[in-house]
């Protein structure tokens, strides 16, 4: 497989941070990010078969409550 190296009108070295900075508020809008689906809620009677220890449940019991 061959990669293919597009030429270039400038060295990336001779473009300046403004000139880039310019580059991507023009290209900002062009980027619109979808609006994130949020996930509906689990009712409790459809979790079933989860399976925890007797050992593991006691130690999540004799944690103490975030922020203490």
């Amino acid at each position: 497989m061959r990669k293919h190296i597009a030429p270039r009108d400038q060295r990336e070295s001779d473009i300046s941070l403004a000139q880039l900075r310019g580059d991507c508020a023009r290209m900002a809008p062009h980027w619109v990010v979808p609006a994130a689906a949020v996930p509906a809620p689990v009712p409790p009677s459809r979790i079933h078969g989860v399976v925890v220890t007797a050992a593991s449940a006691r130690l999540i019991d004799a944690m103490s409550e975030y922020g203490d």
